[in-house]
């Protein structure tokens, strides 16, 4: 599940440590800004329905029918 005030308080504590530091660096900001938003985005739960339709290819054995449970997919 996507943790949104998790993402807010690391964003503020990026910046915080940002305006502390002596050197100013925008690609390290930009870096630990998109590691920040690729791990909230990779955290996030898809959950695939029963029931949507399926087939197999090829000859006598070819196969229709449908998914009998849902399932759980991860991005990466």
């Amino acid at each position: 599940m996507l943790n949104k005030q998790l993402l807010k308080t690391q964003i503020l504590d990026l910046l915080t440590d940002m305006r502390s530091r002596t050197e100013v660096s925008d690609s390290d900001f930009a870096g630990t800004l998109a590691d920040l938003i690729d791990t909230y985005i990779r955290s996030a739960t898809i959950t695939i329905a029963a029931g949507i339709p399926v087939s197999t290819a090829g000859g006598p054995t070819a196969q229709t029918g449908t998914t009998t449970a849902p399932a759980v997919a991860t991005i990466q």
